[in-house]
């Protein structure tokens, strides 16, 4: 029977590209739920991370960094960003351990709207001088009033028990919306997806990570005791296709092969991986191509 004093409630993570929200994410729920690089905009869709226990459930909403948009595609990230805001309890707001960007200042504008409280989170704290955070902070508070401002390290996790307990503080009591042993909204599907794209965004370089998508097309039954996978990889050249491939096939197979190694932890399974390589030109542009891999706009 649930506790009559439990609290439940969606808090949305936004911030500029790179700043950590799906670090922290991953962090907060205890499994990589959603996948992480050096690239900007590695995050292309809201993926929600559920952290549940005894006393409370939230569901952390991981949304694409907010950045000017240059296609359908970089629309379609901008916009279930915007829509997160929308019927949450909070939003975190994260930044660098620096004083406010242009790109930040931009967020910033959007947040005066939001009914709800943000709170300030300024991430990467372990790679700063402490000395160095009450400046940014105040650079911060100048700007607008947030309802907590809390720095942490969402890679360390520094400072994240401090982060849950005050968020708690603004939930509602409400009821379990998943299950307590589920950890994100995305089907399996989604997620090996994603991890297959992870090791492209690794591996490749220039323009290659942000025009590759990948589609799984089929999870079959276990063959001599392994899951089997069939994955597409979508890029816009036919030279994008030359560099994923490799030389002999190298890069290919070094992406199948990483791929595979967190796939297998993720679902606890063995598996083999098939993989194919396809060129479709402008893809990003492309509205029929973009549903059909998962970015609907209808959906937000």
């Amino acid at each position: 029977m649930q506790n009559k004093e439990y609290k439940s409630g969606f808090v949305a993570l936004v911030g500029r590209p790179n700043v950590g929200k799906s670090t922290l994410l991953n962090y907060l729920v205890g499994e990589k739920v959603a996948i992480m690089s050096n690239q900007p905009q590695t995050t292309r869709n809201k993926i929600s991370g559920i952290y549940t226990n005894d006393n409370e459930q939230i569901i952390f909403i991981d949304t694409p960094g907010i950045h000017k948009p240059k296609n359908n595609l970089d629309d379609f990230m901008d916009k279930s960003s915007y829509s997160a805001l929308n019927d949450v309890e909070a939003v975190l707001f994260m930044v660098d351990p620096e004083p406010a960007g242009k790109g930040d200042m931009f967020i910033i504008d959007l947040l005066k709207n939001v009914a709800c409280p943000v709170f300030l989170i300024i991430n990467k704290i372990d790679t700063v001088h402490p000395d160095k955070l009450l400046p940014i902070i105040d650079s911060y508070n100048k700007l607008v009033k947030f309802a907590e401002i809390i720095p942490i390290s969402a890679r360390q996790g520094n400072n994240i028990d401090d982060l849950i307990k005050t968020l708690v503080k603004y939930l509602p009591q409400g009821p379990h919306y998943y299950d307590s042993e589920q950890l994100t909204d995305k089907p399996e599907y989604f997620i090996v997806a994603e991890l297959i794209r992870e090791q492209i965004l690794q591996l490749t370089h220039a323009e290659v990570p942000h025009s590759a998508a990948v589609l799984v097309d089929k999870m079959s039954d276990f063959d001599k005791g392994k899951l089997q996978i069939f994955a597409t990889i979508f890029v816009e050249k036919e030279g994008q296709k030359g560099i994923i491939i490799g030389k002999n096939g190298q890069m290919l197979k070094n992406i199948g092969m990483h791929s595979r190694v967190e796939i297998e932890k993720l679902l606890g399974d063995k598996v083999n991986l098939h993989l194919w390589i396809k060129v479709h030109k402008n893809w990003r542009s492309d509205p029929v191509f973009l549903k059909k891999i998962g970015y609907n706009v209808k959906d937000l």
